[in-house]
């Protein structure tokens, strides 16, 4: 007997594989490094009383797009948070890529947890 394909002949669409990502899981958390000078201040410093020195200062967000066009839209001034605009340096792909992509809640979860364990990890953090 003939394999049925579901398919159809006429859709333009290719077809769905197993593992392939849900449509729903196409939301990211992002950290990007911030410079030096952003400790300069008062409202940063006063957001991160624990601040270890010599740890990294960041920025912790989500995001529906890629968090390379989100950062890209960061740095010029697009939907922008001023401390990822003005002292934005790189994206940290090794903090947050293993736990992309992901649905809506838990992109917003994921966001709120990953900036209180950097904190905890004593890097100074900034979240929208």
């Amino acid at each position: 007997m003939p394999t049925v394909s579901h398919k159809s002949r006429h859709s333009s669409a290719p077809a769905r594989n197993a593992a392939a990502v849900p449509r729903s899981h196409h939301y990211h958390v992002y950290v990007i490094e911030l410079a030096d000078e952003v400790w300069n201040l008062a409202r940063f410093r006063r957001a991160n009383p624990d601040y270890q020195f010599g740890k990294p200062f960041v920025y912790v967000g989500m995001t529906g797009l890629d968090p390379d066009l989100r950062f890209d839209k960061h740095k010029a001034g697009i939907q922008s948070n001023v401390f990822a605009f003005k002292y934005g340096l790189h994206l940290l792909p090794a903090l947050y890529a293993a736990y992309n992509p992901m649905p809506y809640e838990a992109a917003r979860n994921m966001e709120v947890e990953l900036g209180i364990a950097l904190r905890q990890a004593g890097y100074g953090v900034w979240q929208a």
